[in-house]
């Protein structure tokens, strides 16, 4: 069924022609790289004493059903289908996860938030320094759960050789640091693939970061966050939360992205085909069969929780 939904909802989206809006920048390498990084772990199997796990997550105020949520995006959901933000946070809801929202701000943030599910909102670092703070008081008074901004579009982002976002110009620790003290709820800094921009997020007092490669539309040639995951983790060493995005298809994929010391995996491109296929009732259906392809891993790795996931599981190929 989950591979069906999600061909179904990209043939749509190619034959209305938005499949540009899903591709990469400039030589695509990133969304190549990505699958072939998920092929090289394999799962240590503990199949004796098996029990059903529990795939809940408390994480920065919030209780989820699923480790599994929506990575941040706006532009192209109004674009695949009409009144399609407020059916993928619908659909989002009915499977116990998060909406998260991305640039630019939705005009209907607020009917989002008020909608009874988590919505995350994210903003670009744009260059006009005033546009980021007046983002960010939007977005907070909107109701939102969490407020982010994105590390990574500095340059801002291109799909192939075309700019889409150009208005931006990266950040100093120190306006971060500014721009955290002018919120009053969880942060994340999103776009984060190194040590040393783990350890600066940390000192800017971020309590989420998120490990991501941006879905291909930043910089080429960025690596998958697992082959930056363990320095990451080891060098904030718990001091924040860990998301991380990229590439994430099955079940399968979510577990190692846990395994990997993420409490939070995120989906961009699923979610679009999802939506595009069946709407509300597609998120929802994309969310809980992945769900179920999760739990019947884990159940089978000796997990009883997502807490409990470590990359023992995980055997390198």
């Amino acid at each position: 069924m989950l591979s069906e939904l999600m061909e179904k909802g990209r043939k749509i989206i190619s034959e209305q022609n938005y499949d540009f809006l899903l591709e990469s920048v400039e030589t695509g390498f990133i969304l190549k790289n990505n699958r072939e990084i998920f092929e090289k772990y394999t799962f240590r199997q503990k199949a004796i004493d098996a029990v059903e796990p529990d795939l809940s997550v408390n994480i920065l105020g919030l209780t989820l059903k699923s480790p599994i949520v929506m990575s941040a995006m706006t532009m192209p959901i109004p674009v695949i289908r009409k009144g399609g933000l407020m059916e993928t946070v619908l659909g989002l809801g009915d499977a116990g996860s998060l909406l998260w929202t991305g640039t630019p701000v939705p005009e209907n943030l607020k009917e989002l938030a008020d909608s009874g599910v988590p919505v995350a909102a994210t903003v670009k670092p744009f260059t006009d320094r005033r546009k980021i703070f007046e983002a960010l008081e939007t977005v907070q008074k909107a109701g939102v759960a969490w407020v982010g901004l994105e590390t990574d579009v500095g340059w801002g982002t291109k799909i192939r050789d075309r700019a889409v976002v150009s208005d931006c110009s990266p950040l100093s620790l120190t306006e971060i640091k500014e721009l955290k003290q002018s919120t009053d709820r969880p942060f994340v800094l999103k776009g984060i693939l190194s040590r040393e921009d783990a350890l600066k997020a940390v000192e800017a007092g971020a309590d989420a970061i998120v490990v991501s490669n941006h879905g291909g539309h930043t910089l080429d040639y960025l690596p998958h966050p697992f082959q930056v995951m363990d320095e990451i983790v080891g060098a904030v060493k718990g001091e924040t939360e860990i998301i991380v995005d990229g590439g994430f298809r099955r079940g399968s994929d979510v577990l190692k992205g846990l395994a990997f010391g993420a409490s939070l995996v995120g989906l961009g491109r699923p979610i679009l085909w999802a939506l595009a296929a069946d709407g509300r009732e597609g998120v929802k259906t994309l969310i809980e069969e992945m769900n179920k392809e999760l739990l019947r891993i884990l159940g089978m790795v000796g997990a009883k929780n997502v807490s409990e996931i470590n990359s023992d599981i995980l055997i390198r190929t």
